[in-house]
């Protein structure tokens, strides 16, 4: 069996977390719009885990799809400071 690789091991590879906002029509009720969030470990800007959804869902779910937006976020990085405006006391 194939072992999947753990979510730092992805993102040391280049992973980021993706989020994308999936909004398809109803089957039942074409004008009405629905909307479902899909997320996984993705690589941009080609996207290949999410390419390989939509296509499924282009050729398994009823449900045209309407619009895709997508949105990704580095967890791993170089650590960073920020120097503070000010100091306070509290008393």
């Amino acid at each position: 069996m194939h072992e999947m690789p753990c979510a730092m091991e992805l993102q040391l590879a280049g992973y980021r977390l993706t989020t994308a906002e999936i909004v398809y029509h109803m089957p039942d009720h074409p004008a009405v719009l629905q909307s479902f969030v899909w997320q996984h470990y993705d690589i941009a800007p080609r996207y290949p885990e999410l390419r390989r959804f939509l296509d499924f869902w282009s050729e398994n779910i009823e449900g045209k799809l309407h619009t895709v937006t997508v949105a990704r976020k580095q967890l791993v990085g170089p650590s960073s400071t920020t120097r503070a405006a000010g100091l306070w006391n509290l008393h």
